[in-house]
């Protein structure tokens, strides 16, 4: 079975859907095919890096309510294994991120890139709209830093993430993350393992039934 993850780099609670499916797979004897698609939350440019809580403040209401939201998510993402510091994050615009997972999807180190996205961002206060440490990360998952960085300075990709990006938005993906089974079944949000794990089943269900 194909699973579409449409998840963004810049999203916590992405980053807790990608751990929860993983622990569902665990208990899921079917064979699997993950695929990352793009998404993001903010398209907006960020010309140069600023606190991520002060921009979340200026979206949502001020620190008070930025603190409490990002208090929330923390305390769910620590259940999970997930360690999450909003008071390092630093916002970014996610698209180059997002080419290199594609970049990194072709050399057989997706899951891999993710994941050292999300921590770089949600943990570690890396700029990951950086093409630096961008590159920087891919050298850290045992890819080319040197390749990677030719590629983020070229216009590869470019066109093939801008035309997911505007798929996704045709066929109904308005919140991340969200998962499309078969290429017909959609779940979103970060749902707990035992749902996701009932949603594998029941799709294998109707699949096997057609």
């Amino acid at each position: 079975m194909e699973i579409e993850i449409y998840a963004d780099v810049a999203c916590p609670w992405c980053y807790i859907g990608k751990r929860r499916l993983e622990q569902a797979l665990e208990s899921y004897d079917g064979e699997v095919t993950v695929r990352y698609r793009p998404y993001q939350l903010d398209p907006s440019p960020v010309p140069e890096p600023r606190p991520l809580v002060e921009a979340i403040a200026a979206r949502f209401g001020g620190k008070d309510r930025a603190r409490q939201m990002f208090g929330h998510v923390t305390e769910v993402a620590a259940g999970v294994g997930l360690k999450l510091d909003f008071d390092r994050a630093v916002a970014a615009n996610t698209f180059d991120a997002h080419r290199l997972v594609a970049w990194a999807t072709e050399r057989g180190r997706a899951s891999e890139t993710v994941d050292a996205l999300y921590r770089a961002h949600f943990t570690d206060g890396v700029d990951v709209g950086s093409r630096d440490a961008l590159a920087a990360l891919a050298g850290e998952v045992g890819l080319d830093e040197a390749e990677a960085r030719r590629f983020l300075d070229s216009d590869e990709r470019v066109a093939e993430v801008s035309a997911e990006l505007a798929a996704a938005r045709q066929i109904g993906v308005t919140s991340v993350p969200t998962f499309v089974l078969a290429g017909k079944y959609a779940v979103t949000g970060a749902q707990e393992p035992e749902t996701l794990l009932a949603a594998l089943a029941e799709v294998e269900r109707r699949e096997a039934a057609d």
